[in-house]
């Protein structure tokens, strides 16, 4: 792997109230950048101060979209070390991500060393306040200046980070969601697996109808038949109906979120019986109906793990668990926010420690 070059910010940035810190607001002192170009493959790997690019108006992400993106965080721990969880997940994803995309795989070791050495360099950016941590964006996005349509011959890796507070301003205070009806996120064969801009901007116009309405998200159901969920705005979903947790299967619309994978595995390690398989809205609703439907949670790295409190379809509302947390949810909370800030034990090896 080559040496990623350093040049350090003159000007540092100031530090934002620990205390206030809205989502994706501020930005650390330096980024991390990666060119490829066709025929050299991805070089001059270097960290520089945070700051904007300059592209050609002809840039093709703009006209076509060649992008994606991927999310994780890092943690103070008690002791005062950085912490990051399952970061070798996000580079994997981001991988899948841009085969789908028709964009050159990042080496693992280069990706990796990118999100280690910024945050090292940045470390201090990584608040300490309860509930805080250092948003890591990684993303990739084409930069060849045409206007054919095709795959870009040139990209930018890109990694930024950002000191943030919990993404709900209110904790883990149960959430309205409102079941989308009328639009859709995402059809087989299509990107709904990716993380990528396009999925997110075709949320968007349902998401700011159900937010006029006083719902904090939209729950998506599939683009062909509208009968099966498939995952929340900005986070995948489980459902506790008769004792038995159940999440939409990854079928190749629903993102294969990290924080639902490490959900899953936490509770099969506690003996649950977790299914993952194709759930229609009519039978939800028939749990929520005749009361089986015991607890309803959103899974995110954001948010980490989003209690839901009521959902709506068709005009009429739903409570859950009372409205209030349930106890699964509450356990799968504090269980893995405990590991990614060092608080308890990680059998699983998730959290590392820079």
């Amino acid at each position: 792997m080559e040496k990623i070059k350093l040049t350090r910010t003159t000007n540092p940035r100031p530090r934002p109230n620990q205390d206030d810190l809205p989502f994706g607001k501020y930005f650390s002192d330096h980024m991390f950048l990666l060119d490829y170009d066709a025929g050299m493959g991805w070089h001059d790997a270097r960290i520089i101060p945070y700051g904007p690019f300059t592209l050609e108006p002809s840039c093709m992400v703009f006209h076509y979209a060649q992008e994606i993106f991927e999310g994780l965080k890092a943690y103070r721990d008690p002791q005062g070390a950085v912490r990051l969880f399952r970061p070798i997940e996000n580079v994997w994803r981001m991988n899948r991500s841009a085969a789908r995309m028709g964009i050159p795989q990042v080496p693992e070791d280069i990706a990796l060393a990118g999100i280690h050495e910024l945050v090292t360099l940045d470390a201090d950016w990584v608040p300490s306040s309860p509930d805080t941590s250092l948003y890591i964006r990684p993303f990739i996005f084409a930069t060849e200046p045409s206007l054919g349509v095709h795959a870009s011959k040139s990209y930018y890796y890109c990694i930024i980070t950002s000191p943030v507070g919990s993404y709900y301003p209110n904790g883990i205070d149960p959430v309205k969601i409102l079941i989308e009806e009328e639009d859709v996120r995402a059809v087989r064969g299509g990107t709904g697996m990716v993380k990528c801009g396009g999925n997110y901007a075709a949320s968007i116009r349902a998401s700011s109808r159900a937010e006029d309405e006083g719902y904090t998200q939209v729950l998506w159901l599939d683009g062909v038949e509208r009968r099966y969920i498939e995952e929340v705005g900005s986070m995948n979903i489980m459902f506790k109906i008769a004792g038995e947790v159940i999440t939409p299967a990854l079928t190749g619309s629903v993102l294969p979120g990290i924080t639902r994978k490490s959900c899953i595995e936490l509770m099969e390690a506690w003996g649950l019986v977790v299914t993952e398989r194709p759930i229609t809205i009519d039978e939800l609703l028939v749990a929520a109906d005749d009361g089986t439907l015991e607890e309803v949670w959103g899974t995110g790295t954001a948010a980490v793990v989003s209690p839901v409190g009521e959902i709506t379809y068709g005009g009429k509302t739903y409570v859950v668990n009372g409205g209030g947390i349930g106890p699964l949810t509450r356990r799968l909370y504090d269980e893995l926010t405990g590991i990614q800030w060092g608080k308890t034990d990680d059998p699983f090896g998730w959290s590392i420690v820079l």
